[in-house]
């Protein structure tokens, strides 16, 4: 199996891509059943944020595993794979881990250092694992990755730039304010854990009186009772916006909430000489409908925006230590990886000599059945040992060599000269917890469509 990953992000897709390509709670595990019911796809995670979706997955060939992975997203998007072409990316095998602990560093993000995608990177995990997606090789990755994260963050001071998505929107509505926002009303639709942290930034900065809104009431009152802002009911967002002059919303509704109608009447009621209503959305799919930018007196901040504003980030000294964390590990997760791929076969080939060790004793004990039990018992020891000694060196050397780039030549051999058959490895029935963090026919697809970054990508006319 070899490491794939395929996806699109703030870096190659706008929100409107993104948003037909998001899935939703609800969807996850239905869409990772689908995913792994695919010929080529053993193993898959699924991540998708504001910012990004992508498929991590284990597959037994590159060109079968893009085909399927583009057939199952091109499906969710309500689009023909042809249609996504331009704006998925493809890693695979070292490039494929590289990506993924890069991801986890924070070194992908819209804000360099952010340390939010660790968690996001944690709950697709236990998604996966919840819905039986995650075999060895993905439990390995993302275990690793989560590591990796938290060593960037431990080891550097790559926090310094990773500020959360909305510290960083804050930062960007607090330049259409006057430069502050202490003392200004503000508003948070959405009490998940967006919003969550939208509440916490906004009372860290400042701002109130603070105003929470959801769909669900309780979980509203909960969040306001914890930084003692005031809950309101979605029924009264009218009324609500009218009195604030900064908005982040976060929901996960598939429809915006924050519609032109909706806005329009609350611009009705508000004075308009306390400045711009700026409404900060951070939902994939977009909470604030798309005309609303176009009204008098609203400044929308979206993750479009922010992409733009954001694209030259700070900390390059710490973003480069950072990096070279992450090309160590990189190699010493690919090290692991060859290792464990050349394991299976010396135990293929440790059974087959204990085989024929055990079929020569049997028709030893046929031809000289004077021997007495000791007797037996001492041949089968002696035969063993021998067998043993003679395997060892060979089996330690293999998986020295193996461990070295370009060493899955070697199982390879062994399975050649030995003709072993080596089972695939089954997924792990249970996943242990990770540690939190803080803060039929598939749709053709060209290969050649989308950018592949890759250690090594067979060519179209190998195997799949």
């Amino acid at each position: 199996m070899k490491l794939l990953v395929v996806g699109a992000s703030y870096r190659t897709a706008p929100v409107a891509t993104l948003e037909q390509l998001a899935v939703a709670p609800a969807d996850l595990t239905r869409t990772l059943d689908r995913l792994v019911a695919q010929p080529y796809v053993a193993e898959a995670v699924l991540v998708s944020t504001c910012n990004r979706v992508e498929v991590y997955a284990a597959v037994s060939g590159f060109h079968g595993g893009l085909g399927d992975i583009c057939a199952v997203l091109a499906e969710q998007a309500g689009a023909p794979p042809a249609a996504l072409a331009n704006h998925l990316y493809v890693h695979y095998d070292a490039a494929a881990v590289d990506h993924v602990f890069r991801v986890a560093a924070g070194l992908d993000s819209m804000v360099v250092g952010e340390a939010q995608i660790l968690g996001q990177l944690r709950d697709a995990y236990h998604w996966a694992s919840g819905a039986d997606s995650a075999g060895r090789l993905l439990h390995e990755l993302m275990q690793q990755a989560l590591r990796v994260g938290k060593r960037a963050h431990a080891e550097t001071n790559i926090d310094r730039a990773g500020q959360s998505v909305v510290t960083a929107a804050l930062d960007l509505a607090a330049g259409l304010l006057d430069g502050d926002l202490s003392g200004r009303p503000a508003m948070v639709v959405g009490a998940g854990a967006m919003g969550s942290l939208g509440v916490a930034t906004l009372s860290r900065l400042g701002a109130g009186p603070l105003t929470v809104t959801n769909r669900g009431a309780d979980r509203a009152v909960r969040l306001a009772e914890s930084y003692g802002a005031n809950a309101v009911p979605m029924a009264e967002l009218v009324d609500a916006l009218s009195t604030v002059d900064i908005v982040v919303a976060a929901t996960a509704a598939t429809e915006p909430v924050l519609t032109r109608d909706v806005v329009t009447r609350a611009l009705a009621r508000r004075d308009a000489g306390r400045g711009p209503l700026v409404l900060l959305d951070l939902a994939v799919p977009r909470d604030v409908e798309e005309g609303v930018a176009e009204l008098a007196g609203v400044e929308v901040i979206d993750i479009d925006r922010m992409a733009a504003i954001l694209a030259d980030g700070p900390a390059a000294a710490d973003a480069a230590e950072v990096t070279r964390i992450v090309a160590g590990e990189v190699e010493a997760f690919l090290s692991w990886l060859r290792g464990a791929d050349v394991a299976p076969t010396v135990a293929a080939l440790r059974g087959r000599a204990d085989d024929v060790v055990t079929a020569e004793l049997r028709r030893l004990a046929q031809r000289r059945p004077d021997f007495t039990d000791d007797q037996r018992a001492e041949v089968a020891r002696t035969v063993h040992r021998v067998v043993q000694r003679l395997l060892h060196q060979p089996t330690v050397r293999v998986r020295q060599l193996a461990a070295e780039p370009g060493g899955d030549q070697y199982a390879a051999l062994l399975r050649e000269l030995f003709d072993l058959e080596v089972p695939q490895t089954s997924p792990v029935d249970n996943v242990p917890d990770v540690v939190e963090t803080d803060p039929a026919g598939r749709p053709s697809f060209e290969v050649a469509d989308v950018p592949v970054a890759e250690s090594h990508v067979p060519s179209t006319g190998g195997a799949r």
